[in-house]
């Protein structure tokens, strides 16, 4: 099982970018993925996750700015990020737990201008 994550890069504040996590191999079923990050110099941290479901939590400092979303049938989770701010700058990382364990993509860097 390996999970890639991408849509990472430069952009400027105020505006947004797509994150997309894929999981792919050997999958039986795919339960709650989750979206962390990691600000230089500091600690990872839950920015968001959604259950098999669709139920969603979003940390405080993203709420009504950040979506996520998935569509099972690609295996595919999305992070829509919109009004982004120069402290939303960090390494953006999926977990998913798959088959009943958990796996870690590697981070993709999104980077903030003011």
């Amino acid at each position: 099982v390996q999970l890639q994550a991408s849509g990472g890069g430069l952009v400027q504040a105020g505006g947004s970018r797509r994150l997309s996590c894929v999981v792919s191999g050997r999958i039986s079923h795919i339960d709650g993925v989750a979206w962390y990050r990691q600000p230089p110099g500091k600690q990872r941290e839950l920015v968001a996750s959604i259950t098999r479901s669709g139920d969603t939590i979003y940390t405080d400092s993203v709420k009504g700015r950040f979506t996520i979303s998935r569509n099972n049938a690609r295996n595919t989770v999305y992070l829509l990020m919109d009004s982004l701010k120069p402290e939303d700058t960090a390494a953006y990382y999926c977990n998913a737990g798959v088959n009943g364990m958990p796996y870690w993509g590697k981070g993709t860097l999104v980077t903030v201008s003011s």
